[in-house]
Protein backbone atom coordinates (compact mmCIF):
# COMPACT_ATOMS: atom_id res chain seq x y z
CA UNK A 1 0.00 0.00 0.00
CA UNK A 2 2.93 2.35 0.61
CA UNK A 3 4.24 1.56 -2.88
CA UNK A 4 0.82 2.38 -4.33
CA UNK A 5 0.77 5.66 -2.40
CA UNK A 6 4.24 6.51 -3.71
CA UNK A 7 3.00 6.04 -7.31
CA UNK A 8 0.20 8.48 -6.49
CA UNK A 9 2.67 11.02 -5.08
CA UNK A 10 4.83 10.76 -8.21
CA UNK A 11 1.80 11.27 -10.48
CA UNK A 12 0.51 14.25 -8.51
CA UNK A 13 3.93 15.95 -8.55
CA UNK A 14 4.29 15.30 -12.27
CA UNK A 15 0.98 17.04 -13.00
CA UNK A 16 2.10 20.16 -11.15
CA UNK A 17 5.49 20.02 -12.91
CA UNK A 18 3.77 20.17 -16.29
CA UNK A 19 1.27 22.81 -15.25
CA UNK A 20 3.99 25.29 -14.28
CA UNK A 21 7.60 24.38 -15.08
CA UNK A 22 7.06 22.78 -18.48
CA UNK A 23 4.44 25.38 -19.40
CA UNK A 24 7.05 28.11 -18.87
CA UNK A 25 9.51 26.44 -21.27
CA UNK A 26 6.74 25.94 -23.80
CA UNK A 27 5.84 29.63 -23.70
CA UNK A 28 9.45 30.58 -24.38
CA UNK A 29 9.10 28.90 -27.78
CA UNK A 30 6.53 31.56 -28.70
CA UNK A 31 8.85 34.53 -28.18
CA UNK A 32 11.02 35.96 -30.94
CA UNK A 33 14.37 34.52 -32.02
CA UNK A 34 16.11 37.61 -30.67
CA UNK A 35 14.77 36.95 -27.17
CA UNK A 36 15.62 33.23 -27.34
CA UNK A 37 19.21 34.12 -28.26
CA UNK A 38 19.48 36.02 -24.97
CA UNK A 39 18.78 32.81 -23.03
CA UNK A 40 21.65 30.59 -21.94
CA UNK A 41 19.79 27.44 -23.05
CA UNK A 42 17.52 26.17 -25.84
CA UNK A 43 13.89 25.79 -24.61
CA UNK A 44 13.08 23.25 -27.33
CA UNK A 45 16.07 21.08 -26.39
CA UNK A 46 14.94 21.17 -22.74
CA UNK A 47 11.39 20.15 -23.72
CA UNK A 48 12.69 17.26 -25.84
CA UNK A 49 14.82 16.06 -22.94
CA UNK A 50 11.85 16.30 -20.54
CA UNK A 51 9.70 14.38 -23.01
CA UNK A 52 12.29 11.60 -23.24
CA UNK A 53 12.80 11.30 -19.47
CA UNK A 54 9.09 11.38 -18.62
CA UNK A 55 8.29 8.83 -21.34
CA UNK A 56 10.97 6.51 -19.92
CA UNK A 57 9.49 7.01 -16.46
CA UNK A 58 6.04 6.09 -17.78
CA UNK A 59 7.39 2.76 -19.04
CA UNK A 60 9.07 2.08 -15.69
CA UNK A 61 5.91 3.14 -13.84
CA UNK A 62 3.81 0.67 -15.86
CA UNK A 63 6.28 -2.18 -15.32
CA UNK A 64 6.40 -1.58 -11.57
CA UNK A 65 2.62 -1.55 -11.35
CA UNK A 66 1.96 -4.55 -13.60
CA UNK A 67 4.87 -6.78 -12.55
CA UNK A 68 5.29 -5.85 -8.89
CA UNK A 69 2.16 -4.22 -7.45
CA UNK A 70 -0.54 -6.30 -9.19
CA UNK A 71 1.07 -9.69 -8.30
CA UNK A 72 1.56 -8.56 -4.69
CA UNK A 73 -2.09 -7.50 -4.50
CA UNK A 74 -3.13 -10.91 -5.82
CA UNK A 75 -1.08 -12.62 -3.13
CA UNK A 76 -3.22 -10.74 -0.64
CA UNK A 77 -6.41 -11.67 -2.54
CA UNK A 78 -7.03 -8.22 -4.02
CA UNK A 79 -7.70 -8.60 -7.75
CA UNK A 80 -7.95 -5.83 -10.36
CA UNK A 81 -10.42 -6.94 -13.03
CA UNK A 82 -10.60 -5.62 -16.59
CA UNK A 83 -13.90 -5.57 -18.47
CA UNK A 84 -12.91 -8.52 -20.66
CA UNK A 85 -12.64 -10.66 -17.50
CA UNK A 86 -16.10 -9.94 -16.07
CA UNK A 87 -18.38 -12.83 -15.20
CA UNK A 88 -22.08 -12.72 -16.11
CA UNK A 89 -23.00 -11.66 -12.59
CA UNK A 90 -20.37 -8.93 -12.64
CA UNK A 91 -21.52 -7.68 -16.06
CA UNK A 92 -25.04 -7.30 -14.66
CA UNK A 93 -23.62 -5.39 -11.67
CA UNK A 94 -21.61 -3.11 -13.97
CA UNK A 95 -24.65 -2.39 -16.16
CA UNK A 96 -26.73 -1.47 -13.12
CA UNK A 97 -23.92 0.64 -11.63
CA UNK A 98 -23.61 2.56 -14.87
CA UNK A 99 -27.34 3.24 -15.17
CA UNK A 100 -27.76 4.28 -11.54
CA UNK A 101 -24.51 6.15 -10.88
CA UNK A 102 -22.66 7.18 -14.03
CA UNK A 103 -25.42 8.15 -16.43
CA UNK A 104 -26.03 11.61 -14.86
CA UNK A 105 -22.34 12.52 -15.21
CA UNK A 106 -21.07 11.12 -18.51
CA UNK A 107 -21.43 13.54 -21.41
CA UNK A 108 -20.88 11.93 -24.83
CA UNK A 109 -19.64 14.33 -27.51
CA UNK A 110 -19.37 13.50 -31.20
CA UNK A 111 -16.22 15.03 -32.68
CA UNK A 112 -16.79 16.75 -36.01
CA UNK A 113 -13.75 18.42 -37.52
CA UNK A 114 -13.98 22.23 -37.69
CA UNK A 115 -17.52 22.10 -36.26
CA UNK A 116 -17.35 20.69 -32.72
CA UNK A 117 -14.34 21.49 -30.56
CA UNK A 118 -14.81 20.11 -27.03
CA UNK A 119 -13.21 21.70 -23.99
CA UNK A 120 -11.38 19.12 -21.85
CA UNK A 121 -11.14 19.92 -18.15
CA UNK A 122 -7.68 20.10 -16.65
CA UNK A 123 -6.42 16.72 -15.35
CA UNK A 124 -9.79 15.06 -16.00
CA UNK A 125 -10.07 11.57 -17.50
CA UNK A 126 -11.69 11.00 -20.88
CA UNK A 127 -12.29 8.13 -23.25
CA UNK A 128 -11.61 8.85 -26.91
CA UNK A 129 -13.85 6.58 -28.98
CA UNK A 130 -13.18 5.15 -32.44
CA UNK A 131 -16.41 4.06 -34.16
CA UNK A 132 -18.37 3.77 -37.41
CA UNK A 133 -21.85 4.98 -38.31
CA UNK A 134 -24.13 1.93 -38.54
CA UNK A 135 -26.40 3.58 -41.12
CA UNK A 136 -23.64 4.92 -43.36
CA UNK A 137 -21.98 2.94 -46.15
CA UNK A 138 -18.89 5.13 -45.83
CA UNK A 139 -15.82 3.35 -44.42
CA UNK A 140 -14.71 6.59 -42.80
CA UNK A 141 -14.02 6.42 -39.05
CA UNK A 142 -16.04 8.55 -36.63
CA UNK A 143 -14.71 9.89 -33.35
CA UNK A 144 -16.29 10.67 -30.02
CA UNK A 145 -15.28 11.56 -26.49
CA UNK A 146 -16.69 10.87 -23.01
CA UNK A 147 -15.62 12.19 -19.63
CA UNK A 148 -14.93 9.57 -16.96
CA UNK A 149 -16.50 11.13 -13.83
CA UNK A 150 -13.77 10.20 -11.35
CA UNK A 151 -14.28 13.62 -9.71
CA UNK A 152 -17.79 12.53 -8.65
CA UNK A 153 -17.43 8.78 -8.12
CA UNK A 154 -14.80 6.41 -6.67
CA UNK A 155 -12.13 5.33 -9.15
CA UNK A 156 -12.10 1.78 -7.69
CA UNK A 157 -15.37 -0.14 -7.34
CA UNK A 158 -15.65 -3.50 -5.61
CA UNK A 159 -17.37 -6.19 -7.68
CA UNK A 160 -19.53 -9.06 -6.42
CA UNK A 161 -17.26 -12.10 -6.31
CA UNK A 162 -17.55 -15.81 -5.65
CA UNK A 163 -13.84 -16.27 -4.98
CA UNK A 164 -12.16 -15.42 -1.72
CA UNK A 165 -10.89 -11.90 -1.27
CA UNK A 166 -11.82 -8.75 -3.17
CA UNK A 167 -12.27 -7.98 -6.86
CA UNK A 168 -11.99 -4.38 -8.01
CA UNK A 169 -12.79 -2.72 -11.30
CA UNK A 170 -11.70 0.77 -12.27
CA UNK A 171 -14.34 3.33 -13.18
CA UNK A 172 -12.69 3.65 -16.61
CA UNK A 173 -13.54 0.02 -17.37
CA UNK A 174 -17.20 0.48 -16.43
CA UNK A 175 -17.45 3.38 -18.90
CA UNK A 176 -15.68 1.30 -21.58
CA UNK A 177 -18.12 -1.55 -21.01
CA UNK A 178 -21.15 0.74 -21.24
CA UNK A 179 -20.07 3.09 -24.03
CA UNK A 180 -22.43 1.42 -26.54
CA UNK A 181 -25.38 2.82 -24.56
CA UNK A 182 -24.14 6.36 -25.21
CA UNK A 183 -23.62 6.05 -28.96
CA UNK A 184 -26.48 3.74 -30.01
CA UNK A 185 -26.22 4.62 -33.70
CA UNK A 186 -22.57 3.66 -33.95
CA UNK A 187 -20.46 0.53 -33.96
CA UNK A 188 -17.75 0.93 -31.32
CA UNK A 189 -14.37 -0.14 -32.71
CA UNK A 190 -12.22 0.70 -29.69
CA UNK A 191 -11.72 3.17 -26.84
CA UNK A 192 -8.57 4.92 -25.64
CA UNK A 193 -8.08 6.83 -22.41
CA UNK A 194 -6.64 10.37 -22.57
CA UNK A 195 -5.91 13.18 -20.13
CA UNK A 196 -5.08 16.83 -20.81
CA UNK A 197 -2.94 18.92 -18.46
CA UNK A 198 -3.42 22.66 -18.83
CA UNK A 199 -0.98 25.50 -18.25
CA UNK A 200 -1.53 26.63 -14.64
CA UNK A 201 1.01 29.44 -14.42
CA UNK A 202 -0.18 32.91 -13.39
CA UNK A 203 0.92 35.30 -16.10
CA UNK A 204 1.17 38.89 -14.85
CA UNK A 205 2.63 41.42 -17.26
CA UNK A 206 3.95 43.84 -14.64
CA UNK A 207 4.07 42.84 -10.96
CA UNK A 208 5.33 46.26 -9.88
CA UNK A 209 2.60 48.48 -11.35
CA UNK A 210 -1.04 48.57 -10.32
CA UNK A 211 -2.85 46.27 -7.87
CA UNK A 212 -0.92 42.97 -7.75
CA UNK A 213 -3.57 41.24 -5.64
CA UNK A 214 -6.26 42.14 -8.16
CA UNK A 215 -4.09 40.89 -11.03
CA UNK A 216 -3.52 37.56 -9.29
CA UNK A 217 -7.23 37.13 -8.62
CA UNK A 218 -7.94 37.71 -12.31
CA UNK A 219 -5.24 35.18 -13.28
CA UNK A 220 -6.63 32.59 -10.85
CA UNK A 221 -9.96 32.66 -12.69
CA UNK A 222 -8.13 31.63 -15.89
CA UNK A 223 -5.90 28.95 -14.36
CA UNK A 224 -8.03 25.94 -15.30
CA UNK A 225 -8.73 27.14 -18.85
CA UNK A 226 -5.11 27.69 -19.90
CA UNK A 227 -3.62 26.24 -23.09
CA UNK A 228 -2.74 22.55 -23.30
CA UNK A 229 0.59 21.67 -21.73
CA UNK A 230 0.49 17.87 -22.01
CA UNK A 231 -1.70 15.19 -23.59
CA UNK A 232 -1.33 11.79 -21.96
CA UNK A 233 -2.78 9.07 -24.15
CA UNK A 234 -3.07 5.31 -24.54
CA UNK A 235 -0.05 4.32 -26.64
CA UNK A 236 -2.19 1.87 -28.65
CA UNK A 237 -4.28 4.66 -30.20
CA UNK A 238 -4.09 4.76 -34.05
CA UNK A 239 -1.81 7.48 -35.40
CA UNK A 240 -4.60 9.05 -37.49
CA UNK A 241 -6.86 9.33 -34.44
CA UNK A 242 -4.03 10.86 -32.37
CA UNK A 243 -3.34 13.50 -35.01
CA UNK A 244 -7.05 14.29 -35.13
CA UNK A 245 -7.09 14.82 -31.34
CA UNK A 246 -3.97 16.99 -31.53
CA UNK A 247 -5.74 19.24 -34.02
CA UNK A 248 -9.02 19.39 -32.08
CA UNK A 249 -7.40 19.96 -28.67
CA UNK A 250 -4.60 22.28 -29.79
CA UNK A 251 -1.76 20.00 -28.66
CA UNK A 252 1.70 20.22 -30.19
CA UNK A 253 4.05 17.31 -30.79
CA UNK A 254 6.21 18.28 -27.81
CA UNK A 255 3.14 17.90 -25.61
CA UNK A 256 2.50 14.23 -26.46
CA UNK A 257 3.14 11.61 -23.77
CA UNK A 258 2.16 7.98 -24.42
CA UNK A 259 1.23 5.81 -21.44
CA UNK A 260 -0.68 2.59 -20.82
CA UNK A 261 -4.38 1.88 -20.48
CA UNK A 262 -4.95 4.05 -17.38
CA UNK A 263 -4.04 7.60 -16.38
CA UNK A 264 -4.64 9.95 -13.42
CA UNK A 265 -2.68 7.67 -11.15
CA UNK A 266 -2.91 10.17 -8.29
CA UNK A 267 -6.25 8.46 -7.65
CA UNK A 268 -4.16 5.69 -6.07
CA UNK A 269 -4.25 7.88 -2.95
CA UNK A 270 -7.77 6.48 -2.53
CA UNK A 271 -6.97 2.86 -3.29
CA UNK A 272 -9.06 0.73 -0.90
CA UNK A 273 -7.05 -1.10 1.76
CA UNK A 274 -9.89 -3.27 3.14
CA UNK A 275 -8.53 -2.79 6.65
CA UNK A 276 -5.23 -4.54 5.82
CA UNK A 277 -3.07 -2.25 7.92
CA UNK A 278 -0.23 -4.79 7.88
CA UNK A 279 0.31 -3.80 4.22
CA UNK A 280 1.14 -0.25 5.32
CA UNK A 281 4.15 1.14 7.15
CA UNK A 282 3.82 1.02 10.90
CA UNK A 283 2.50 4.41 12.08
CA UNK A 284 5.08 6.58 13.84
CA UNK A 285 3.02 9.28 15.57
CA UNK A 286 4.95 12.36 16.75
CA UNK A 287 5.71 12.56 20.46
CA UNK A 288 4.73 15.20 22.98
CA UNK A 289 7.43 17.58 24.11
CA UNK A 290 6.66 17.48 27.86
CA UNK A 291 8.03 20.88 28.97
CA UNK A 292 5.70 22.68 26.53
CA UNK A 293 2.86 20.17 26.23
CA UNK A 294 1.83 20.36 29.88
CA UNK A 295 2.45 24.05 30.56
CA UNK A 296 -0.51 26.22 31.53
CA UNK A 297 1.18 29.09 29.72
CA UNK A 298 3.75 28.25 27.08
CA UNK A 299 5.82 31.27 28.13
CA UNK A 300 6.58 29.88 31.61
CA UNK A 301 8.94 27.07 30.47
CA UNK A 302 10.44 29.41 27.86
CA UNK A 303 11.36 31.88 30.66
CA UNK A 304 13.14 29.09 32.52
CA UNK A 305 15.25 27.84 29.56
CA UNK A 306 15.51 27.70 25.79
CA UNK A 307 13.28 25.00 24.33
CA UNK A 308 13.98 23.04 21.13
CA UNK A 309 11.44 20.79 19.42
CA UNK A 310 12.33 18.42 16.59
CA UNK A 311 9.54 18.34 13.97
CA UNK A 312 8.20 15.89 12.77
CA UNK A 313 9.47 13.72 15.63
CA UNK A 314 7.81 16.05 18.12
CA UNK A 315 4.27 17.36 17.70
CA UNK A 316 3.86 20.78 16.10
CA UNK A 317 1.29 21.67 18.74
CA UNK A 318 3.68 23.87 20.82
CA UNK A 319 4.15 26.20 17.85
CA UNK A 320 0.39 26.61 17.48
CA UNK A 321 -0.02 27.10 21.24
CA UNK A 322 2.69 29.77 21.13
CA UNK A 323 0.40 31.95 19.00
CA UNK A 324 -2.81 30.97 20.79
CA UNK A 325 -1.30 31.86 24.19
CA UNK A 326 0.24 35.05 22.80
CA UNK A 327 -3.18 36.12 21.49
CA UNK A 328 -4.64 36.17 25.01
CA UNK A 329 -1.57 37.00 27.13
CA UNK A 330 -1.99 40.56 28.51
CA UNK A 331 1.80 41.11 28.34
CA UNK A 332 1.87 40.62 24.57
CA UNK A 333 1.20 43.84 22.65
CA UNK A 334 2.58 43.05 19.17
CA UNK A 335 2.70 39.93 16.98
CA UNK A 336 4.70 39.77 13.77
CA UNK A 337 4.56 36.72 11.51
CA UNK A 338 5.54 35.50 8.03
CA UNK A 339 3.21 32.96 6.41
CA UNK A 340 4.06 31.07 3.23
CA UNK A 341 1.44 28.34 2.70
CA UNK A 342 -1.60 28.91 4.89
CA UNK A 343 -3.92 26.00 5.62
CA UNK A 344 -7.63 26.44 4.72
CA UNK A 345 -8.42 25.92 8.42
CA UNK A 346 -5.55 27.48 10.36
CA UNK A 347 -5.48 27.73 14.15
CA UNK A 348 -2.55 30.14 13.87
CA UNK A 349 -4.56 32.52 11.70
CA UNK A 350 -7.52 32.15 14.08
CA UNK A 351 -5.15 33.12 16.92
CA UNK A 352 -4.08 36.25 15.01
CA UNK A 353 -7.72 37.24 14.56
CA UNK A 354 -8.34 36.74 18.28
CA UNK A 355 -5.26 38.86 19.03
CA UNK A 356 -6.62 41.67 16.86
CA UNK A 357 -10.01 41.49 18.56
CA UNK A 358 -8.33 41.86 21.94
CA UNK A 359 -6.56 45.05 20.82
CA UNK A 360 -3.09 43.74 19.96
CA UNK A 361 -1.13 44.99 16.95
CA UNK A 362 -0.55 42.29 14.34
CA UNK A 363 1.74 42.45 11.32
CA UNK A 364 1.33 39.55 8.87
CA UNK A 365 3.63 39.09 5.88
CA UNK A 366 1.89 36.68 3.49
CA UNK A 367 3.36 35.06 0.36
CA UNK A 368 0.75 35.80 -2.28
CA UNK A 369 2.27 33.58 -4.99
CA UNK A 370 2.75 30.35 -3.03
CA UNK A 371 2.17 27.92 -5.90
CA UNK A 372 -1.45 26.65 -5.95
CA UNK A 373 -2.07 28.10 -2.47
CA UNK A 374 -2.59 31.66 -3.72
CA UNK A 375 -6.35 31.58 -3.20
CA UNK A 376 -6.18 30.46 0.45
CA UNK A 377 -3.44 33.00 1.23
CA UNK A 378 -5.42 35.85 -0.33
CA UNK A 379 -8.56 34.84 1.56
CA UNK A 380 -6.78 34.85 4.91
CA UNK A 381 -5.05 38.16 4.15
CA UNK A 382 -8.33 39.83 3.26
CA UNK A 383 -9.94 38.45 6.40
CA UNK A 384 -7.19 39.99 8.53
CA UNK A 385 -7.52 43.30 6.69
CA UNK A 386 -11.19 43.76 7.55
CA UNK A 387 -11.86 47.24 8.99
CA UNK A 388 -13.02 45.85 12.32
CA UNK A 389 -9.66 44.06 12.75
CA UNK A 390 -7.12 46.50 11.24
CA UNK A 391 -4.22 44.14 10.74
CA UNK A 392 -1.17 45.42 8.86
CA UNK A 393 -0.80 43.07 5.86
CA UNK A 394 2.03 42.88 3.38
CA UNK A 395 1.55 40.60 0.38
CA UNK A 396 4.87 39.30 -0.97
CA UNK A 397 5.12 38.09 -4.59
Amino acid sequence: MEKIKFLAIYSSNLDEFFRVRVANHRNLLQVGKKTIKQLDYDPEAVLLKIQKIVSDHAVEFGEIFQHQIVPELKRHEIHLVEREELSQEQEAFVDTYFQENLLPFVQPVLLVKDKIRPFLNNKALYLAILMKDKESSSPQDQYGIIKIPSDHLPRFIELPSKRQGHELIMLDEIVRHSVMWLFPGYQIINTYSIKLTRDGELYIDDEYQGDLVKKIKTSLLKRDVGPASRLVYDKTIPTQFLHYLMNVLGVEKLGLFPEGRFHNNFDFFKFPTFGMDHLKDQPLPPMDYPPLANAESIFDPIKQADQLIHVPYHKYEPVIKFFEHAAKDPNVTHIKIIQYRVAPNSRIMDALINALKSGKQVYAFIEVKARFDEEANLRWGEQLEKPELWCAIAFQD
